[in-house]
């Protein structure tokens, strides 16, 4: 599978300009933003939160956004790749907006595996902080990048599903996905 490295993760508060656009996928309409530094934003489609309007009202202080495929043509292809089964791992640079502690949980969420879940409480020992459960809960609902920081990995102590930004059906389906393609991690579902 292409694309094993790790991306760069970028913080800067100042982002001149934001290039953003909506694409069909295998799940729905999906939106993606980008800036210099690389992928900020991919909404999915049925999305609860705040949408990208107020994901730039809280996180992107820009000077302009402008429609443009082309800035976001290696994030459409491996998001693409990813939902049709072909890619287990991004190899995008990304340009996140967060706290230190979800840049954590993040780091701690891009790490887990393909085909593999893990437990809230798991992602909290492994930052470092056993007890901030739900701290690790409302930083994974706050993702800007689902798919790419698989957040969908993340599930209950006892393998239930809980909160997904593009419901809990649409975080099933990715994990039968995965699961098919490593059938011995299949056994949470």
């Amino acid at each position: 599978m292409p694309g094993n490295a790790d991306p760069v993760l970028v913080c800067d508060s100042r982002m001149p300009t934001l290039y953003a656009m909506h694409f069909d996928s295998a799940i729905g309409q999906l939106t993606l933003a980008s800036s210099e530094q690389g992928l900020a934003y991919l909404a999915l489609p049925r999305a609860n939160g705040r949408g990208f309007a107020g994901w730039c009202r809280t996180h992107a202080q820009y000077d302009e956004i402008k429609q443009d495929e082309g800035a976001n043509r290696l994030a459409v292809e491996q998001v693409s790749e990813f939902l049709a089964g072909d890619r287990e791992d991004f190899d995008l640079r990304l340009d996140l907006r967060a706290t230190p502690f979800q840049l954590e949980v993040y780091q701690a969420v891009k790490e887990i595996p393909y085909g593999e879940s893990v437990a809230y409480a798991e992602v909290a020992r492994r930052v470092g902080r056993a007890a901030a459960v739900r701290a690790v809960g409302a930083a994974n609902g706050a993702n800007p990048i689902p798919l790419v920081i698989p957040c969908h990995r993340v599930v209950a102590s006892n393998g239930q599903l809980q909160g997904y930004a593009g419901g809990l059906e649409l975080k099933r389906r990715l994990l039968t996905m995965e699961s098919t393609s490593h059938p011995a991690q299949g056994a949470l579902l």
